[in-house]
């Protein structure tokens, strides 16, 4: 019986060795994940001669996670020819030749000294960083147009090994040209993420498509220590400032919502955020009553929006002069800390260095506590 129960055994082993699939070789062997502290949106497993990357929530409510191999020196051609199909793409790494669109990947690239790689962008002017703008001077970046139409001639001619791309509510139609002609594209998705430094840890996307997981883990780590450091500082102030953010655009008052990243920004600054108890990640759209009655008394106003000026604040709007923020000239923004074209540093720079917002927004709020510091991003309204 007991014979006959070893033979019925091998048989089945035999049977199911010929008529299952060869198990995939991703499949077979233990990765090593990169270290994420706080992101949420992508994942990378190193597997020696490969890695395997995975964009979770490139945009809210994203309903597909995409995968990638990146395939290293020594990989298998022979394996990766039927593998591939496994994957929206296989890309080699790392990256020569790579073309982003959105100036908040441009700061991660330079960090890990390889924007020598960055060889087209949609939309140039909009670049605050000397270093890149001295390689647009020179004619090293090829400008490409604009997001919603990139120009698909060019971008062939410069031949990019990927395209970083973002979208807001699902891939626009240009990037399903690109990848139609042959050109990988990957959604990068930290804008998405529900805090500062998780937004900032996406450093570490870009380390592995680079090869430098350890060069963007030390410099995340840094980014990670000055901001907890300047977090715990805010803790010993003595006055908690009233804030109020935003400005009205066609009647309507736009104003981070309470779970938004500025509006936990201003809670680790220790400050009292007036609408930090409104539920949502997004922007909140009130009407000028609702935002007078609530903050007229405001110590601090932050962020109005995009006027560059009290005055283009009050001609805008008659009613913006009514604040006590305004009247007192207590009212700070970022608009106007620009690169040579007009690109704006803290729409490039502010996702990358949560901490430098941190210790702005400490310097502004509770100024006794960093005495020697000088505001980086924001400055007063004139």
């Amino acid at each position: 019986m007991k014979q006959q129960f070893l033979l019925i055994t091998i048989l089945c082993f035999l049977f199911s060795c010929k008529s299952e699939p060869k198990k995939q070789l991703t499949e077979a062997i233990t990765g090593e994940e990169l270290e994420l502290s706080y992101a949420k949106g992508f994942s990378v497993t190193d597997y020696g001669t490969y890695k395997i990357l995975e964009i979770k929530n490139p945009w809210p409510k994203a309903e597909k996670t995409y995968r990638f191999a990146l395939l290293k020196k020594n990989y298998d051609a022979n394996f990766w020819r039927t593998e591939k199909v496994r994957f929206d793409d296989v890309i080699e790494i790392p990256i020569k030749k790579i073309v982003v669109t959105s100036t908040t990947h441009i700061p991660a690239l330079e960090l890990l000294n390889v924007e020598q790689t960055l060889v087209g962008f949609p939309g140039t002017d909009y670049i605050s960083s000397e270093k890149t703008r001295n390689r647009i001077d020179n004619n090293l970046v090829r400008e490409l147009g604009k997001n919603e139409g990139i120009n698909t001639e060019v971008l062939l001619e410069l031949k990019s090994n990927v395209v970083i791309g973002f979208g807001i509510d699902g891939p626009n139609r240009t990037f399903e040209t690109i990848k139609k002609s042959g050109i990988p594209v990957i959604f990068n998705g930290d804008w998405v993420e529900a805090s500062p430094l998780a937004k900032a840890e996406w450093i570490k996307f870009f380390g592995a498509l680079f090869n430098k997981e350890k060069e963007a883990n030390a410099i995340f780590n840094t980014i990670k220590t000055n901001y907890l450091e300047a977090k715990l500082l805010a803790k010993n102030a003595k006055t908690k400032p009233t804030i109020l953010s935003g400005a009205m655009h066609n009647d309507v008052w736009f104003l981070p919502n309470g779970n938004s990243t500025e509006a936990q920004i201003l809670k680790d600054a220790n400050t009292n955020y007036l609408w930090h108890d409104s539920e949502g990640t997004g922007s909140l759209s009130l009407n000028f009553e609702r935002v007078f009655s609530k903050a007229k008394d405001a110590d601090i106003w932050l962020s109005p929006s995009n006027y560059i000026s009290k005055q283009a604040l009050k001609n805008a709007n008659s009613h913006h002069a009514m604040f006590k923020a305004f009247q007192k000239n207590n009212i700070y923004s970022s608009i106007n800390t620009t690169g040579t074209s007009g690109g704006i540093l803290y729409f490039e720079l502010g996702i990358t260095r949560p901490d430098f917002v941190l210790k702005d927004l400490i310097k502004i709020c509770h100024p006794e506590l960093l005495k020697n510091y000088d505001l980086y991003f924001f400055k007063p309204l004139n």
